[in-house]
Parts: structure tokens; C-alpha cells; sequence
């Protein structure tokens, strides 16, 4: 049987466009830490003091870091029950891959700008619209069984769904959150994406229709 339909590129196209652009968006965030010149006198301690000044870029980035792994690893989970495309699948895709790069400039912006809600409130709007694109994404390739196998579990369909739409709900509280802490939002950020690190029912559900070890 063919992965492709109705003009759609293969789904296996769609997977290779999707992992270089999640690597080239992991690699662009690492950029906005900026390596310290040479230190002119105190040496050691200036540069220690450099150093723990670039606090904000590296918790931008290891948050933004491991939010893209997710969702990277959301994508590829649901790829495995992906049989065709379609050109509306297509173009939901590059929808998905453009606020993916997007993230960069929304972690960069929180680095320079930690302590304002504005600046949190973007990079929380962005990682709203990743996610909920990536539900998109699911919804239409599961609605009718349109893209995957007729008998995927109606069950399995509605957990995956579920987990994915927690990020952007507590992204929501996250955004509040940060008009009044933007600190306390940014630890609302990284657990968020911490939970995720563990496998839930639905994970298991894919490793065992897998054969995964």
C-alpha cells in the first residue's frame, strides 16, 4: 500500500524535512550563549562573573532544548501510526514545523528579556501554537481513521490526544503566571517539560503495537 494520497508527499518526505528542521532549531539556540572575551585583569573571577551572568540563556536553553526533544519525539510517535498523506496533512505539517522554527528567536528573546512578562508570554504563545498544531496534526490523521490504520483503539486516539494538549494548558497558566513571577513561570516551563521525560499509558500502548524492546 502506498504512504502517499491525493497528492501528498510520502509521510517518510514529511519525517525527513521534520528531522533536520528540529536539528537545526536544537543547534540555533545554543547560539545566543556567547563565549566571553579574553578578561583583561581580574581573569578567573571576571570570568566567573560572566559566566553566572548567562544565567537566563542557559536555562532558555535547556528549556527550550528539551521542549523541542519532545515535541520532536510527539511527532515521531505519531508518525509510527501514520500510513498516508494528503496535501492538507502536508501543509499541517509545515504549519507545525513553522512555529517549531520559531523557538529560537522566542528562546532568545526570554534570555535578554527574562524578567518581563511580555517576553514570557511570547515564547509561552509560541510553545502554545507548537503544541496545538501538533494536536492538529494527530486530530486530522486519526479523525475517520483519514491516515492511519482502521483499527487504531478509539482509546489510544483519545489519550494521545490528551497528553498532548497538557503543555499547552499549563503553558496558559504558565503566561498568567509570569505577569506577576517570571521567574516562577520559567520553573513552570521546564515542569512541564520535565513531565514529559516519563512514559505514560499511551507510550506504552506504542512500544507494545511496536515490538519495541
Amino acid at each position: 500500500m502506498s504512504n502517499a494520497d491525493e497528492g501528498g508527499l510520502t509521510k517518510s518526505r514529511i519525517e525527513a524535512l521534520a528531522d533536520g528542521v528540529f536539528a537545526v532549531a536544537m543547534t540555533l539556540l545554543v547560539f545566543e550563549i556567547k563565549v566571553p572575551g579574553p578578561a583583561q585583569e581580574a581573569g578567573a573571577v571576571d570570568l566567573a562573573r560572566h559566566l553566572a551572568s548567562l544565567w537566563p540563556n542557559f536555562v532558555s536553553y535547556a528549556i527550550s532544548f528539551f521542549v523541542l526533544g519532545i515535541y520532536w519525539v510527539g511527532h515521531h510517535n505519531q508518525f509510527h501510526f501514520i500510513r498516508r498523506s494528503n496535501r492538507p496533512f502536508l501543509w499541517l505539517n509545515i504549519v507545525f514545523l513553522f512555529f517549531v522554527t520559531l523557538i529560537p528567536f522566542s528562546a532568545a528573546l526570554i534570555s535578554s528579556h527574562f524578567d518581563e512578562p511580555i517576553a514570557i508570554a511570547f515564547y509561552g504563545g509560541n510553545l502554545i501554537a507548537v503544541g496545538l498544531v501538533l494536536y492538529a496534526v494527530w486530530a486530522y490523521a486519526t479523525r475517520g481513521r483519514r491516515l492511519v490504520d482502521k483499527d487504531l483503539p478509539r482509546e489510544a486516539v483519545h489519550r494521545a490526544s490528551r497528553r498532548i494538549l497538557i503543555a499547552p494548558c499549563v503553558f496558559v497558566v504558565a503566561i498568567a503566571l509570569g505577569f506577576f513571577n517570571t521567574k516562577a513561570s520559567l520553573i513552570l516551563y521546564a515542569a512541564t517539560a520535565s513531565y514529559y521525560f516519563f512514559p505514560s499509558r499511551i507510550d506504552l500502548h506504542w512500544k507494545k503495537n511496536s515490538g519495541a524492546e
